[in-house]
């Protein structure tokens, strides 16, 4: 498994990850960041192209060598400077209030306790700093959320952690964020198990 983990899985995700869906959504929740911004799940580096330029500097969490290695071109291409700065989203390497924003796609899924990583994100914020995010996560229809039940334990397994039941904004509030914003709809192209989306912006309670 771990294996799977460490040499397979990351290239996969590059792959799947990289849809003309997805880089649309990539492209809605980078646009208004600005400053020092700190990524939860850096992945391979998919975000980087969607950056803005009001962007001074991103510091990337990611846990994966590989997909870091996958990332270089990404990051020699960037306009914003990378920083390789963590492996953990659950105990961040960085002082308090030393952020502007915070960065997550497709990340809280995975991450093992999801609350605590929210609470190192309204750590790390400056006053007035937002998260921005989109996850997917617990669906409004009994039918489809029977079927995300069902599904979870293959999942995690499949995808190395990954959850399709989670209850992405009440772990967002349980780890001391306000939501300002929040949109919700089924990604297209996708199971409706796997496709309950979540994408807004949280600030500090």
């Amino acid at each position: 498994m771990a294996f799977y983990r460490d040499t397979v899985f990351p290239r996969v995700m590059n792959h799947l990850m990289d849809g003309k869906e997805t880089r649309k959504t990539r492209a809605r929740v980078c646009e208004s960041l600005e400053g020092d911004v700190v990524e939860i799940g850096f992945g391979t580096g998919l975000n980087l192209p969607h950056l803005p330029r009001t962007v001074t500097r991103l510091r990337a969490v990611e846990p994966s060598a590989l997909g870091v290695r996958i990332a270089e071109d990404r990051i020699a291409a960037s306009a914003v400077p990378v920083e390789i700065a963590g492996l953990d989203g659950q105990s961040l390497p960085f002082a308090d209030r030393s952020a502007d924003e915070v960065l997550c796609t497709w990340t809280l899924c995975s991450i093992p306790d999801p609350v605590a990583a929210i609470n190192e994100v309204r750590r790390v914020l400056r006053p007035g700093g937002t998260l921005h995010f989109v996850e997917h996560g617990v669906a409004p229809d009994e039918g489809v959320r029977k079927w995300q039940d069902r599904l979870n334990g293959i999942q995690q397994r499949v995808a190395c952690g990954c959850n399709l039941n989670r209850d992405i904004p009440a772990l967002i509030r349980a780890g001391g964020l306000s939501i300002s914003r929040l949109d919700t709809y089924y990604s297209e192209g996708e199971p409706k198990p796997f496709a309950w989306s979540y994408e807004g912006v949280a600030t500090i309670t």
